[in-house]
Formats: C-alpha cells, structure tokens, sequence
C-alpha cells in the first residue's frame, strides 16, 4: 500500500485497500485521517470493513440509521416526500465524535456517496501538535486535569441554528449523562499525548469555577484549532475515510441545502476506557 500526504502535518491518502489489515491498521494510527479514493462499497461491505477497527457504535439518533444496518448513521441534506432521509448539517463545528461518551469513539468512518457541486469538505486539527505546541506553563496547567463532557456544542445551543449539535429527542435526551475526559490524554494506541475534546463537548473542567474554566477551555480551543494544525478534506465518490478520535478534532462544513450530499457514517468505540 502506498500513501501520499494529504498535507505537510498529518492525513494520507492510500492507492488501494491492501489484503493484510495490519497495513491499514499502522498506516491509520501513524497519519491520523487515511483516505481510500472510489471505492464500490455496499452498506454489508462498509460496516464489515469497520468493524476490523473495532466495535461499532449506533448513533443516538436512531430515526436516521440505515434501515438494513443501524450501524449506519445516514448523513444527508436530500428529502424524500418533504422528509428529510439523512442527517443535515450534523458536526458543523470542531468536535471528537462520542466524547460525551464514558468510552469514547476510536475512529469514524465516512463513505461518500452523493457529493455536492460545491463544498461539504470536513476540516482536521491534530491534537499531538496542538498539544506539543502549548506553552510548559500551559502544559503544567491542565497536567491531571478532568473535563466534564455532554451531549452537545458548547458554543451552540440554540436549536434552531445550523451549528447547533443535532438536535435530540426528549427521550435521546434522556440517555445522555454527564462524563470525565482528561483535557491532555494519552492515546490508548500509540500512547502519546493529545489534548482532547478541547472544542464540542467539554463544558466545565473539575474542581475549577465554571467561568474560569470556560476562559480556559476556551483558550485551548483557540490554540487547537488554528490553521497551522488544520488539513482540509474534499471529497469524490465513493471515498472512504476513516479518522482517528482520539488525536483529532474535526468540523463538517457548511453546504447549501439544495445541493445533494448524502454520506454513510459508522463510529466504532475504543475497547476499554484508558487509563
């Protein structure tokens, strides 16, 4: 298998899925996004293909799982007798996906399979080098601190907005608890330090007072998600990528809602809570 840069930090993109899966395996953790170029698969296909990532994970929101594999989540702005078949707008902020999760989410899995004629590109920011580049007094700040994550988009919260998290029902609601995430952690595959979750999901840090925590979390979200640690992704047909959670935050893009996108989405959890 041989890979080219998607950009100067990190991402790759491979000429071929090669038959030994280890291959794939190493060459995810080392480039972080891994990107397959026309692929053919089939609903069955693609989730086979994940799950040698590890375990999937059905979205909360389950009106919108494929309807053969609830493991697919649909991802779609197309409508269908006035009725959307997808999830519109979903992650149009920088996020980590399941990190409102006591286990969270190892790597996602994207396959494209309508694509816009303009737009609907997913943004990266690597959380290594957002982590490398604070300052040591910074490092020492967050050292052994723990941030409280839920459901949701801490800069977002009104419902009607397009950059709001996707909207729950009451019940989904109900099945969201409050859950601890250290702010610097230490990947459970390679081992080396990530912030985490900095932007989406993390809204108060442990033992601080909550504005004080929001004026950090916020820093750190700003530190994260400069350009400098961004790779931007198109997409063609049948792409798949597959993403690392856990040294990432991402960001769907806006596109216009006329313009079809439809994508198929499978996240798969890491296999225990790391230490």
């Amino acid at each position: 298998m041989r890979l080219r840069k998607l950009s100067e930090g990190f991402g790759a993109e491979a000429d071929g899925i090669p038959p030994d899966f280890r291959e794939v395996w190493d060459a995810f953790f080392a480039s972080q996004v891994l990107v397959f170029r026309s692929q053919a698969f089939t609903p069955a296909g693609f989730l086979n293909f994940s799950k040698q990532f590890g375990r999937p994970e059905p979205h909360v929101i389950e009106q919108f799982h494929h309807p053969e594999y609830p493991d697919i989540l649909i991802l779609s702005n197309v409508r269908q007798d006035g009725e959307p078949v997808g999830l519109a707008d979903a992650g149009t902020y920088f996020h980590t996906d399941y990190s409102y999760l006591e286990v969270p989410a190892r790597a996602t899995l994207l396959c494209s399979i309508q694509v816009p004629k303009k737009g609907g590109d997913t943004l990266f920011a690597n959380q290594y080098a957002a982590y490398d580049g604070l300052s040591l007094s910074l490092k020492k700040q967050i050292e052994n601190r723990v941030a409280l994550h839920h459901y949701g988009n801490r800069d977002d919260l009104d419902k009607g907005s397009r950059t709001v998290a996707s909207v729950l029902t009451e019940d989904q609601e109900k099945k969201m608890a409050w859950v601890r995430h250290p702010i610097a952690r230490r990947h459970p595959v390679t081992g080396r330090a990530a912030l985490y979750a900095v932007s989406g999901s993390s809204f108060r840090i442990e033992g601080m007072p909550d504005d004080e925590a929001l004026d950090l979390l916020e820093e750190l979200k700003a530190h994260a998600t400069q350009q400098k640690y961004q790779c931007r992704l198109k997409y063609g047909v049948g792409d798949v990528v597959i993403w690392d959670n856990a040294s990432l935050l991402h960001s769907a893009t806006l596109t216009d809602p006329d313009d079809p996108r439809t994508l198929w989405r499978i996240t798969v959890k890491e296999e225990r809570r790391p230490s």
